[in-house]
């Protein structure tokens, strides 16, 4: 594509999709000699006002010269890139290094100047200031710390472009220009303003598919029964407040069942900005076109046939969503079930669903078509029929998700007014960094519930994602870190769902429970210590309890500073009647107002019809009155709180969620009790401590001179010791013993008592099997032992035996950090032995950790109590412990390098710690897309 006078090859790594303000999409890519009519056409649309900003100058043409000028770029000195949008171009960003084209040579090399001229149809969606973000990536690239930009005083728009970019600068005027000096260092506002602009950009391209004022069906037929015409019905069924239209090619009529129709888009006089495309795969491209080209904003494309087929399906799944990127269009599929809307200004069913839910307050996102009607039925059921008690706010399903993803969903519900809970059900994590970062930021807003399917085996077939290392419980913790509540089933998924839409969160873990069958009391108090609450002593009203009764014990448990929830158990007398449901779940509704922020949930056995009472109480009772704000009132982002942790909007009934087994409800609770703890702990999440000691530089230095040496290797145990010294981690010293002799010059030297240690793999640190010997006084027992493990093992040479000082006893345990290439880098810590291989008994946490992050890493595994006293032993020094660990995060985020550290085992003593064994892999730090510009996912 180049010419023979260009420096470089074309770099088709910089092209990229990127989101719009206004929630379109555009392409960014490099300009190139092929792009002169492009660019003279571009121009020629652009006011004579732009170009005067531009240039300074009236400039209405393009010479030759300058076309040639700005076509031809060597991808180093000079870099041009292009914006465009249906091929053609509505945006352009240019820099030149300022010593190169004969200017001065003292002038430094690293710095370049800037310019963008942006097409004024376009003027006011963000293209600019994507293309600062790409641009300043490319200059970073090619060895440019620094952009200066001339701009004259009245361009306004421009300036601020860059004064809100985030970057460091300056800023002065000399002869009628504004100069712009800003280093292209990225900075935490840099980064800030950058996300900031992402979650408005993606937010607003989802809500362009949900909220339409325009849908076209394309592919419904004259009969009945088909998927593109049960769409068409479906949305008519809704009462989809928008314009509706029927397109199919064979139609000759000018209506369907009433809605107006077409044989194509273009036929459509007034703009579409939703289509449905239900035609078969082959047909999907000449659909895609003329939509593009009539303006439509986005598509659900609900076909099948592509990388759920298999390769050949994948690669036309690639090409559906390049063309529909290229006309600016965002996709929900394909082989999606559809998108579902409640709001009454909207009432949008874009999908298979046959039956519209009810209005509320869940966000639904589902993977997979069948699991997300199954999620839409059991709301449905659980809900008794009571408008905007347990019903869904929005619903998509994203089938294959080759586009729009359950992480641009979670940007939309991020500020979304009327979703209050987010429930998803995920088959796969296309981009884990970036779904946590979400995930932690909509958390600290709104409840945000997962269950992950596809645990055991692979993706389904037309998810394209990212390889991963780490085993599911390593990423299931890592979720619960950034405040995800995490479940296994849909049906704990729906029960969690149900509390946190329309319950306060608990203040703590402990439960009253009441009710009138001791038996189910009892269930009720084993299952709360099952879930590590604290159950007060069941209080049993006896079978004869009135609603009245009910309605005395509740009041006064709710009133109980002891307890921070209420559990109801229920059983139906014999012969009860509706009347007396309805008494019952009145007389709990009426109870549970009087304290407002404590959650209430009831347990019944599933006869007679207290669970649809309790749903049609909350319809008809009083609203408490209270000036506590509530989690389901979603303030914008920036009033919102990030402590607050509060119960459902008061503007919506309070419906008290009924199960029909303790320990789902207990369960349930558990969740929400350990969600609120986060909520109060997010904060403050803690700092990343300094350490005077550690020798960063030298570090860099002693990785970059090893890596010379070959990529992806382990350190030589001296090796790994020195850099592992530089962070002030120290390594309990160990000496080769490849003869007895060696063996007994390396005790001489370290001092007895010593220990003797076999390296091989397959015996290292399996003290269990007899690979070590310790306590060693003399070089008698050292030369008895050496002998007994060769016998046993094999010769040194298999063996690889060691010599090591004793250190102080303690408890021995396992520090281990990682970079794993989907989710980043992970700290994990554990017990030696077959408390974390054996059992999983493992803690996790993403890279930086805090000291916060640290002090919870060492109490979360099951077997922390040994490292607190347990059964009279001695507490160990966690605190030297959680200072280890803060260390190896801090050498592991400092340098993406060293992918991998293992220290094992780290025995911790009553006062210190000994480091006896350590591994450090180095490779060539992988690349970091969440550090970059603002770009879609590659297909």
């Amino acid at each position: 594509m180049q010419t023979s006078s260009d420096r470089h090859e074309y770099p088709s790594h910089w092209e990229a999709d990127v989101v719009l303000r206004d929630g379109g999409t555009a392409r960014i890519r490099p300009i190139t000699v092929d792009d002169a009519e492009r660019l003279v056409s571009f121009y020629e649309q652009v006011s004579d006002e732009s170009k005067y900003y531009r240039f300074f100058a009236p400039y209405p043409r393009l010479s030759a010269k300058d076309v040639h000028r700005f076509t031809h770029h060597d991808f180093v000195d000079r870099v041009g890139l292009a914006a465009t949008v249906g091929g053609e171009f509505i945006a352009t960003v240019r820099y030149d290094r300022i010593n190169a084209d004969g200017r001065p040579a003292s002038a430094p090399a690293d710095e370049a100047e800037v310019a963008f001229l942006v097409q004024d149809a376009h003027q006011g969606r963000g293209v600019a200031s994507a293309l600062l973000e790409h641009i300043a990536a490319v200059a970073r690239e090619r060895d440019i710390r620094r952009f200066a930009a001339e701009v004259l005083p009245a361009n306004t728009k421009m300036i601020k472009v860059f004064t809100d970019a985030g970057y460091q600068q300056k800023r002065h005027f000399e002869d009628g220009v504004v100069r712009l000096e800003f280093d292209l260092e990225p900075t935490d506002r840099s980064l800030a303003v950058q996300r900031a602009r992402e979650q408005r950009a993606e937010a607003r391209s989802v809500q362009r598919l949900l909220a339409p004022g325009s849908v076209a069906v394309i592919g419904a037929g004259r009969t009945p029964g088909g998927v593109g015409r049960s769409v068409l019905d479906n949305l008519r069924a809704a009462g989809f407040t928008g314009r509706l239209y029927a397109v199919n090619k064979a139609l000759q009529e000018k209506e369907l069942d009433g809605v107006p129709a077409h044989r194509s888009v273009r036929d459509i006089a007034e703009p579409v900005d939703l289509a449905v495309v239900a035609v078969p795969a082959p047909y999907v491209p000449e659909v895609v076109a003329e939509c593009g080209e009539h303006g439509v904003q986005g598509l659900v494309v609900v076909s099948a046939g592509y990388a759920e087929s298999g390769p050949a399906g994948r690669e036309r799944q690639r090409a559906l969503v390049r063309q529909a990127r290229t006309y600016g269009m965002r996709i929900i599929g394909p082989n999606a079930f559809g998108v579902i809307n409640t709001s009454p200004e909207v009432r949008l069913n874009a999908s298979l669903a046959p039956e519209m839910p009810r209005p509320g307050r869940i966000g639904l996102f589902a993977q997979s078509g069948a699991i997300g009607i199954a999620l839409l039925s059991r709301l449905h059921r659980r809900g008794g029929g009571v408008t905007g008690v347990t019903g869904v706010s929005t619903f998509v399903s994203s089938g294959n998700r080759a586009d729009v993803s359950g992480n641009d969903v979670l940007q939309y519900w991020y500020d979304d007014p009327d979703t209050d809970v987010a429930l998803m059900y995920l088959e796969s994590i296309g981009n884990p960094r970036k779904f946590t970062r979400l995930a932690r930021r909509t958390a600290a807003a709104k409840p945000l519930v997962v269950v992950q399917g596809a645990r055991h085996a692979a993706a389904p077939q037309g998810h394209a994602v990212r390889a991963t290392r780490l085993p599911h419980a390593t990423v299931s913790a890592l979720l619960r870190q950034a405040g995800v509540i995490r479940v296994d089933t849909i049906t704990e998924l729906v029960d969690a769902g149900l509390l946190l839409a329309r319950q306060p969160l608990p203040a703590g873990p402990r439960v009253a429970i009441l009710g009138n069958s001791e038996s189910l009391g009892l269930l009720t108090f084993d299952a709360c210590l099952a879930e590590g609450l604290r159950p007060l002593p069941p209080l049993d009203l006896t079978t004869a309890a009135s609603a009245e009764d009910f309605h005395r014990a509740l009041t006064k448990a709710l009133a109980d500073d002891r307890c921070d929830a209420v559990v109801v158990t229920a059983i139906p007398a014999v012969g009860e009647t509706s009347a007396q449901d309805e008494a019952l779940a009145k007389a709990l509704r009426s109870a549970s107002a009087s304290a407002p922020a404590k959650p209430v949930l009831v347990v019944h056995v599933e006869l007679g019809g207290l669970a649809e009472a309790l749903s049609a109480a909350a319809s008809t009772a009083p609203q408490a009155a209270s000036t506590a704000p509530g989690a389901g009132q979603t303030p914008r982002p920036a009033e919102r709180p990030a402590t607050a942790v509060s119960g459902p909007s008061e503007a919506s009934p309070r419906l008290i969620p009924a199960y029909p087994a303790a320990e789902r409800a207990v369960r349930a609770l558990g969740e929400a009790v350990k969600y609120a703890q986060w909520r109060r702990e997010v904060a403050d999440p803690g700092k990343v401590p300094e350490y005077e000691d550690i020798d960063e530089k030298g570090a860099a230095e002693q990785i970059d001179e090893l890596l010379s040496r070959g990529s992806g290797l382990t350190l030589a145990p001296e090796d790994a010791c020195v850099l592992l010294g530089r962070y002030g981690i120290d390594v309990h010293r160990a000496l080769p013993a490849p003869t007895p002799d060696e063996a007994a010059a390396a005790a001489r030297t370290l001092g007895y008592p010593v220990a003797l240690k076999t390296t091989a793999p397959h015996l290292r640190h399996r003290a269990d099997l007899g690979g070590v010997r310790l306590d060693l006084t003399d070089e008698a027992q050292l030369r008895r032992a050496y002998t007994e493990l060769t016998d046993l093992f094999g010769t040194p040479e298999v063996l690889r035996p060691v010599v090591q000082g004793m250190a102080p006893r303690g408890v021995d345990t396992v520090v281990r950090a990682v970079i794993d290439p989907a989710a980043g880098a992970v700290l994990s810590f554990g017990l030696a032995g077959a408390a974390s291989e054996l059992l999983g008994d493992t803690a996790h946490r993403l890279v930086p950790v805090t000291d916060r992050d640290a002090s919870s890493l060492v109490r979360s595994i099951r077997t922390a109590p040994l490292l607190f006293g347990w059964r009279g032993s001695a507490p160990v020094d966690t605190v030297a412990l959680e200072e280890l660990m803060l260390r190896v995060s801090r050498l592991v985020d400092d340098h993406p390098e060293v992918v991998a550290v293992s220290l094992e085992p780290v025995v911790v003593a009553p006062r210190g710690l000994s480091v006896l064994g350590a591994t450090v892999r180095l490779a060539r730090a992988p690349v970091r897309d969440d550090l970059g510009p603002r770009t879609l996912p590659v297909v």
